[in-house]
């Protein structure tokens, strides 16, 4: 980890971008891919899922057997753990329901909105070097409150053409039954397109790595909704010298075990808890089965030590970062100061891992600094806000003119006309 000690602002810049890769090799496969599948529909998708996921299948579609057998597979402790999780990721969701007001703009002029969910989504679970099955929670769980009547879930099946259970178990729990067996950008090509098999949807959730997110930006350009752009994963902890290095490290480390490419951002307005925290991100680094990964991870990360409380928020704000965690005295008073974050976790005990399963909140994230403009998957993310309007005889005689005047002065004689001739039916 690249450390920096009271850098001056004009190092800010530096101490917050992120890693970045040429992608032009990558999209030009991903556009050829989607392509292949955009044609060719199922046979596609499965001649990639042998050539990327070395999975033999005669169909895509998990089958009732298989989702029977994964209840067997999955240990009752574990399944109670799920439970526990989509009861609390349900009850944080549901709570977000939208309640329209009718308001009167003017007298006769009544105007509303109505919530109505997406027909039809599609949820891209990863299952390469970890199967997340916390994610259908976390994106299936809001899909059914907002009352999505198609939730369909694709996932790459191991080499012998099985789906994780744990993945299987949480769908059922979830309520997701359209669960097929194609992973990486076939899955979001079969999704964006619809094939023989799986059902086109209308918006694509979900992470993923760097070849599923360019897929996935890719379809958005013209044929499907998608959640929000993203990149790999990150975490920022702020710290002063009441933080618990133990638990700071293994923050930081719970985001970097993700992938090569994630990153960790440290800073901090104590001098000891930086020494402190180095010395125990060893430590426990060296006891992580993902040890390599993890560590490569932290080549691209940064400690920092600034001067003051608020040049510890103001760099967090500009660096936006997916997971920000507080680790200060007075956390509460900095959390108020939050601009720019993915979800925060206050205090010493609200480790990100809470937020990733358990807590209630989603984990589906803004990332690479999208914070600034984007927020999290919430029950909003499934459903679009329908406006509507009614005017009587007292609206047109309101606001009718104002609509003549401002149509004339944008030489939209049409649209004048429009409201013209209600006008003139009021004076018969």
């Amino acid at each position: 980890m690249k450390i920096y000690r009271y850098p001056e602002k004009n190092l800010w810049g530096e101490i917050t971008s992120r890693p970045r890769l040429d992608l032009t090799k990558l999209n030009e496969t991903v556009a050829q891919v989607l392509s292949d599948v955009r044609q060719r529909g199922d046979e596609a998708v499965k001649e990639y899922e042998l050539k990327f996921d070395k999975a033999t299948l005669e169909t895509l579609a998990v089958s009732e057997q298989e989702m029977q057998e994964a209840e067997q597979l999955v240990s009752s402790e574990l399944k109670a753990a799920i439970e526990l999780a989509h009861q609390n990721i349900h009850q944080f969701h549901a709570a977000q329901k939208f309640e329209g007001k009718k308001v009167e703009t003017q007298p006769g002029v009544s105007c509303w909105q109505k919530s109505v969910a997406i027909e039809r989504v599609g949820l891209y679970i990863p299952g390469g070097t970890a199967p997340l099955f916390s994610t259908v929670l976390m994106l299936a769980t809001p899909a059914k409150i907002a009352g999505c009547q198609e939730i369909v879930l694709c996932t790459p099946p191991n080499r012998e053409g099985k789906v994780n259970p744990a993945i299987l178990v949480a769908a059922r729990i979830a309520g997701v039954s359209k669960i097929f067996k194609a992973g990486g950008v076939q899955a979001i090509g079969a999704m964006a397109y619809g094939t023989e098999s799986v059902p086109k949807v209308f918006k694509i959730f979900g992470p993923g790595n760097q070849y599923v997110m360019a897929a996935k930006q890719q379809v958005s350009l013209d044929e499907v909704a998608i959640d929000m752009p993203a990149g790999p994963s990150e975490v920022c902890v702020l710290a002063d010298d009441t933080a618990n290095a133990e638990f700071v490290a293994a923050d930081l480390l719970s985001q970097a075990e993700h992938g090569i490419d994630s990153q960790v951002l440290f800073i901090t307005t104590s001098e000891q808890k930086m020494t402190e925290v180095q010395a125990e991100v060893e430590r426990q680094l060296a006891l992580l089965p993902r040890q390599e990964m993890a560590s490569k991870a932290l080549d691209n990360s940064r400690l920092v030590l600034v001067n003051s409380v608020d040049e510890m928020i103001a760099l967090s704000n500009v660096y936006a970062p997916e997971h920000l965690i507080i680790q200060t005295a007075d956390y509460e008073q900095l959390a108020e100061r939050v601009v720019n974050a993915g979800s925060v976790f206050l205090g010493q005990y609200a480790c990100e891992s809470a937020g990733d399963y358990a807590s209630g909140t989603n984990h589906t994230l803004p990332t690479h600094g999208y914070a600034t403009a984007y927020n999290g998957v919430n029950l909003d993310s499934y459903c679009r806000k329908i406006t509507f309007q009614h005017l009587t005889e007292e609206g047109i005689r309101h606001i009718g003119r104002a609509v003549e005047l401002m149509a004339e002065a944008e030489q939209l004689d049409a649209h004048k006309n429009a409201m013209t001739v209600r006008i003139n039916s009021l004076k018969k």
